[in-house]
């Protein structure tokens, strides 16, 4: 037995994922190193229980036990899932327990435990964004139902109803375009993500182009823009249109929510040092005076469809994309952003690029 158990820990040592050899009586014969690191423990000599403790997995562990005894043939492979939570991080993983019968005697189980956290997240914001589509394009498609069931119906030749119903019916519709778009440029945007742009572009053209095409919204809506430019700035590695969207959404959104402070400021600057960056970096500061954002919503901001109100968003035309779009830009330029809001005092996006 002590041959069968040198053998089954040189194969265990191979193994990528946690996994633990149990014996008949629930303590553990093995543990390969990545084991040990997930439990923080020896763990050999110990009982499994003690470290499989929630009920699914436990029983699974039970079940494969079990199958020792079982006639050639059975079924003898049993799954179940496993949460564990530390102090910084929740971790799910799939519990793989199979009987192992060596020629020497030796008769085990093996364990294996497998992060699937990474999986359930992905497959949880799919079923998130399908629900959110689905509810976003659901609202416009009941108005649209609505008005022209009443157009056939009731306002029929009616030409005050009519004018009135088809201008909200256009609104709607681009509401309804205004997602689409949105959408497709969020597909876009993740699908380029994992490639780095290299073209040369210079940031205080970006904001410039960005200012000058936003100029008639900027003027009605009443708001003075302080623009401290600069112009001798190097260029940077990036993508000229992506960073123009980028700076039009947090331009717009300043103007949009932070309206009732009446004046935005812009300021680029090049910093030599930053937290997280190897060499000198480009800041694009974008601050509003308006109501500010409560502290509990800044972290979730750039989730896909997420509002702070989503009443007044949707009054306004955002489809609850833009800081999503905003972000997967950032990081496909290995930037960072960073939101700072007090109530009543303002909002203060921050872009940060790396100058090489």
């Amino acid at each position: 037995m002590t041959a069968d158990l040198t053998h089954c820990g040189s194969l265990l040592d191979a193994l990528p994922d946690p996994a633990l050899l149990v014996g008949p009586d629930r303590r553990i014969l093995l543990a390969n190193p990545p084991a040990r690191e997930l439990f923080s423990a020896p763990l050999v000599g110990s009982s499994a229980l003690s470290y499989i403790r929630q009920p699914e997995p436990a029983a699974a562990l039970e079940k494969g036990l079990a199958t020792l005894t079982d006639p050639p043939g059975a079924p003898c492979m049993v799954e179940a899932r496993m949460i564990q939570t530390t102090p910084t991080r929740e971790t799910i993983l799939r519990v793989t327990v199979a009987p192992v019968v060596a020629t020497g005697g030796l008769a085990a189980v093996l364990v294996t435990l497998r992060d699937i956290s990474q999986v359930e997240h992905a497959e949880e914001q799919r079923r998130d964004f399908v629900a959110n589509v689905s509810h976003e394009m659901r609202s416009p498609l009941t108005v649209l139902a609505g008005f022209i069931e009443t157009l056939k119906g009731p306002a029929k030749g009616d030409p005050v109803a009519t004018a009135n119903f088809l201008d909200i019916m256009e609104r709607e519709a681009q509401r309804m375009s205004r997602l689409v778009s949105d959408l497709l440029s969020l597909s876009r945007v993740e699908a380029e993500e994992r490639v780095r742009p290299r073209a040369q572009v210079s940031l205080s053209e970006v904001v410039r182009a960005t200012l000058a095409a936003l100029r008639p919204q900027i003027e009605d809506a009443g708001i003075t823009v302080d623009f401290r430019d600069l112009p001798d700035a190097p260029a940077i590695p990036g993508d000229r249109d992506q960073l123009v969207q980028v700076f039009h959404n947090l331009v717009e959104n300043a103007m949009k929510y932070g309206a009732s402070g009446g004046r935005i400021e812009i300021e680029i600057e090049r910093q030599e040092q930053s937290p997280g960056f190897p060499g000198p970096v480009m800041k694009v500061r974008i601050r509003d005076f308006g109501d500010g954002i409560d502290a509990l919503h800044l972290p979730r901001l750039t989730e896909r469809f997420y509002r702070v109100d989503g009443h007044r968003s949707r009054t306004m035309g955002g489809t609850g994309l833009g800081l999503a779009i905003v972000k997967h830009i950032i990081n496909r330029h290995r930037g960072r952003l960073s939101i700072r809001s007090t109530r009543g005092e303002g909002s203060t996006f921050a872009v940060v690029l790396p100058v090489a």
